[in-house]
This record gives structure tokens, C-alpha cells and sequence, in this order.
């Protein structure tokens, strides 16, 4: 058998691999933050080194051919040599390769700042993390297209299973109402589900997840809320126009719960409006090292928490 005019490179086995694992050249090239040409390009040499086809391609994605499935054994395992050497290089210098994340605003401004500075003290190395934040269906495409490592979103119950993401649950939420000192209904016990529905109120952007899981109970009990007052694009906006127009907000309890912001928490009678914040990961074997050690980090901290 002929010997290939030289060895496959790292990033020519890298670029398979993301492919296999993501069942995507889209995805692959967008983890890998190459062009598609450019990846298709990398692939191509290394089908021609190969001398076989190693990805049968169609309208659904990539999938190994016999050939591709023994040659992805073997450049894992390299792939997993050439990441420790890797780390241990990044080892030498002061500062990690920025670990790609994505948060709903949620999380973002009332759960990782804190974690993130005592994970930044325990190491000898400055954490570059570029976080990108967003609602949380906009998370879920971001992992899942590869252009965040790792995301942290919200997940309801009746949510549909997403067999390209692995979810790992991280903090059980509720939606609550935040309601002004000044407002009626802070002085009651629990607020009158036609009262709730009648009442215009501040929300977020109708993308947003705490959105949607109180329009969906609201459903389920035969009731449609009354057009917003206002829509805000972040939880802290929503928060500063509900103070500033003494109308009550739908909002994350992490959000409202303990902070002398000017808001108490009110339920709804006979409703309760149930989600969970979840770790999303698309590709386990594209983690980068740095990527893995700070989710691990994170799902102990706010479990502990």
C-alpha cells in the first residue's frame, strides 16, 4: 500500500473530528472559527491523504464512511495528546485561551459574577472568558451551533428533548412577580389569578424564557395575559422600569429574592410557574480543558449555594 506524500496535520484531524462529533460542517466551522470553505478544504486534504472518502455528506449533516469511523478512533486519541500538550504550553504563559460561554441575562447578572472572581483567586492563571449574553433560546442555538462552548439557560418541564445537547441540571428557578413597595399588591398575601391576567405588567422581550413559562401556565388554566405594559430586552431593565412605573414585573426569583431593590415577591393564587437553569454542551469531546474544568467548577459552586 502506497505511503501518503506526508502525515495529516493537527488541524486537518481537528476539523474531522468536530465534523463527526457535531454531524455538521456549519457547526464544525463555526466551533472551530474557520470558514466552511476552509474547513471543507481541510477535509478534502485529508480524504486525498487518505486516499478514501471518510464522510458521507447529505441534507441532513456528515456521517462516517467505513474508513471515517476507523480513523476517528485513532485521531481522537492523538487529538487528546495534542490538547494535553497544549495545556501544558498554555501552562507556561500567564494567560488561558479564552473559554467560550453563554448565559441567559439571568444568570449572567445575578449567579456567575461571584462564582467566576473565587474561581479566578484559586488559580495562578488569569481566566479569560468570553461570556456571551442572551435569552435563553438564543443560548441553546449558540451551543448547539458551536459558537460557545458551553451555556447555562433555562429549561421548563414540557420542554421538547434536544438530542443534539446534553443537559445537566444546575439550579431549580421560579418565575415570580416583583411588585413596587407602592403598589397594591404588595400588601397581599397572594395575588387573584383574574387580577393577574387583567393587569398590564412589565416583561421581557417576548423571546425570553420567563416569558414564555408564565404565558404557558397561564394557558393550562384556561387564562391569556393582558398586553405589557412595557417589554425590556434585560432583567435588570425590566426591574428599573417596573420601580420606575410602580407596575409589577415578571421575573426570576434569583433576581428579586433578597435584594433591598424596591421589589417584594408575590405568587399567583393556585399557580405556580416552575423552570430550571441547566449546563447546555453540545460536542463533550470538543471541550476544551480550560471549558471543562470551569463548568465543572461552576455546577459545584452553585450547588453548594
Amino acid at each position: 500500500m502506497p505511503r501518503p506524500v506526508r502525515s495529516a496535520d493537527i488541524a486537518e484531524l481537528r476539523a474531522f473530528c468536530a465534523a463527526v462529533e457535531l454531524g455538521s460542517l456549519g457547526r464544525a466551522a463555526r466551533l472551530l472559527r474557520v470558514s466552511q470553505p476552509a474547513l471543507s478544504k481541510r477535509l478534502r486534504m485529508l480524504e486525498a491523504l487518505a486516499g478514501a472518502r471518510l464522510l458521507e455528506r447529505s441534507s441532513r449533516g456528515v456521517s462516517t464512511t467505513p474508513a471515517g469511523t476507523r480513523l476517528y478512533s485513532e485521531a481522537r486519541k492523538l487529538l487528546v495528546q495534542a490538547e494535553t500538550v497544549d495545556e501544558l504550553l498554555g501552562g507556561l504563559s500567564a494567560t488561558a485561551a479564552p473559554v467560550h460561554l453563554a448565559a441567559s441575562h439571568t444568570i449572567a447578572e445575578y449567579v456567575l459574577p461571584a462564582p467566576l472572581v473565587e474561581y479566578e483567586t484559586r488559580h495562578d492563571r488569569h481566566l479569560s472568558v468570553e461570556l456571551l449574553i442572551a435569552n435563553s433560546r438564543v443560548v441553546r442555538d449558540l451551543v448547539r451551533d458551536g459558537r460557545a462552548e458551553f451555556g447555562i439557560a433555562a429549561i421548563a418541564a414540557g420542554d421538547p428533548r434536544d438530542e443534539t445537547l446534553r443537559v445537566i441540571p444546575m439550579i431549580e428557578d421560579e418565575v415570580v412577580v416583583g411588585v413596587p413597595h407602592d403598589h397594591p399588591w404588595a400588601q397581599l398575601e397572594e395575588i387573584d389569578p383574574e387580577d393577574f391576567v387583567r393587569t398590564p405588567m412589565v416583561v421581557r422581550d417576548p423571546g425570553a424564557d420567563t416569558r414564555r413559562c408564565v404565558e404557558e401556565v397561564a394557558e393550562v388554566n384556561g387564562l391569556r395575559l393582558a398586553p405589557p405594559l412595557a417589554e425590556m430586552g434585560s432583567t435588570s431593565a425590566a426591574k428599573a422600569a417596573a420601580r420606575h412605573e410602580s407596575a409589577p414585573v415578571l421575573l426570576s426569583r434569583l433576581a428579586v429574592e433578597g435584594e433591598g431593590d424596591g421589589l417584594v415577591v408575590r405568587r399567583v393564587r393556585g399557580m405556580r410557574f416552575q423552570r430550571r437553569f441547566a449546563v447546555l454542551v453540545g460536542g463533550e469531546e470538543t471541550l476544551t480543558s480550560s471549558a471543562r474544568a470551569l463548568m465543572d467548577y461552576l455546577l459545584s459552586a452553585t450547588s453548594e449555594s
